[in-house]
This record gives C-alpha cells, structure tokens and sequence, in this order.
C-alpha cells in the first residue's frame, strides 16, 4: 500500500482519514477566515488530519459571467498568507501549464482538475515539481482508466499521488458514484481520495450554473468512507445559498463538527478490521 507524505501528515487507505477541506473558490476575507479556522477547530478537536483547499481561478465556471475568482497572483498570495496564519499544508488546482511553477511555490499539493486529468503536458509540468498530486478522475472515465494517468506522471518522475473520485457523468446534468469503481481505484495502491460534495453536483442543472443535492452529502460521504478510504474531500460554507460557486452542493459550516463525528466513527471502524 502506497503512502503520500504531505509535511508530517502521511495518507494512505489503511491509515486515519485526512480531510481536504474548505471552499470552492477564495471569497471575501471574511468568509475564508470563517471557513478555516471552523475548519482548524473541529479537525483538532476530532484529532483529524487537515488540508486546507480553495482555487484561486476557476477557468471551467459554466458561464462567461460566473465568478471565478481572484485570479492567480492575488489568489496564490491569499493562500500563502493563509499559509503563514493558519500552519496548515494547502492543495488548490493548475489549469494551465504555466500556472504549475507558480503555484508550486505556494501549494503543498497540485491539484489536477478532472475535465484536465489526461492532458499530458499539464501531467508534466506538475510532476516535475516532485509535489503530491491529486489527481481528480474525469466524469468521463472508468476507474481503470486512471492508470493510463499514473503511468504518466510515474514516467515523468512523480509518484507521489492521490486518487480522487468526483462522480461520473449519467446521461445529462447528473453525476452518480460507483462504489465498486472507488474499490476498483484502490487497487491501484496509492491513496483514494474521496470528492463528496463535487459528486453531488447536477452540471448545468441551472442553465447558466451547476444545481446540486447537499442535502446528501452526509449520506453519499458515509457510503463512501465505509470503503476505506485515504481522505475525504469536502466544501463548505457559512451560507451555502449565498456562495459565489457551487453552493448548492456545500456543506454548512456549521453542521461540520456533527458530520465530521459521524464519518470519523465509521472510518475508525472500517479501519479497525483486520
């Protein structure tokens, strides 16, 4: 079984899980610091592992006048003050080759988006970084198919690597999760992370932006983590209704420490066979 350090915490599926947690896209100040420090305090308070994740630029927003944030010099500056504050390790995603070298000065994880997981040159220039990855599945491929990305980024020299499964495509503005294919992911041996909240998404189900079911995601993270599983993935926020993407799907912060409790009971579980 692979394992991924990323500073002192160690991920791997046989080990407690980690949370990557926090907004879908940097907000206001107010709102972030209300994110990561309720985010900080529940994780300590739990004894649960902690990344901090955000993006700086959302490049694959629906529409021309969606929010996508601050940008890449002001956002990457917002995580590495953040960084700085808080002392927790931050993941954000690259969407172009150039961003990668910037990003890699700030990030303690690379983040490959799913619609991007095949592009090559992308893979590369993130692998060269010697960073951990996290390599989202895209909606449009079977588990299998991910090993075609490994040997990529294992070509290139990186084999630091995480899984991450954000649902698949079901006929249109619908995703599901296989359970099966998330076991399938963990005979890959490198840790599987689990994207809860981007798998409850229903793409385009509001025309000019994404609908979602986070009224689920207790539901779908319990099924989830009962497999074994190396992390969770999850967004969250003060006031779902009113975030500036794909709140429909979050978590609201204030619900954390009850869901954090119930999937760290059936992790401890799970993990406690032999």
């Amino acid at each position: 079984m692979i394992e991924v350090t990323i500073n002192e915490l160690e991920l791997s599926n046989t080990k407690p899980f980690t949370l990557i947690a926090g907004l879908n896209v940097l907000e206001s100040d107010k709102v972030i610091n209300q994110v990561i420090t309720s985010c900080i305090e529940v994780t300590q308070k739990l004894n649960i592992p902690y990344v901090f994740k955000a993006s700086y630029d959302k490049a694959n927003r629906s529409s021309i006048d969606s929010y996508r944030g601050p940008g890449v010099d002001k956002g990457l500056s917002i995580l590495s003050d953040l960084k700085k504050e808080f002392k927790v390790p931050i993941i954000s995603d690259v969407h172009t080759v150039e961003q990668v070298i910037k990003a890699s000065e700030v990030l303690d994880i690379i983040q490959i988006p799913a619609f991007l997981s095949r592009q090559t040159d992308l893979i590369k220039e993130a692998a060269l970084t010697k960073l951990p990855i996290n390599i989202k599945k895209g909606q449009f491929m079977a588990p299998e198919d991910t090993t075609n990305i490994i040997k990529k980024f294992e070509h290139f020299g990186n084999s630091k690597l995480m899984i991450c499964e954000r649902g698949s495509s079901f006929g249109y503005n619908n995703l599901v999760v296989d359970m099966i294919g998330m076991s399938k992911l963990k005979e890959t041996n490198y840790p599987v992370i689990f994207d809860v909240t981007h798998s409850l998404q229903k793409p385009g189900g509001l025309g000019d932006r994404t609908d979602g079911r986070g009224s689920h995601v207790l539901d779908l993270a319990k099924s989830g983590i009962a497999l074994g599983l190396a992390g969770l993935f999850l967004e969250t926020h003060p006031d779902p209704d009113n975030a500036l993407c794909d709140g429909p799907c979050a978590l609201k912060i204030d619900l954390l420490e009850e869901f954090l409790t119930q999937i760290k009971a059936i992790d401890d579980l799970v993990k406690s066979f032999k």
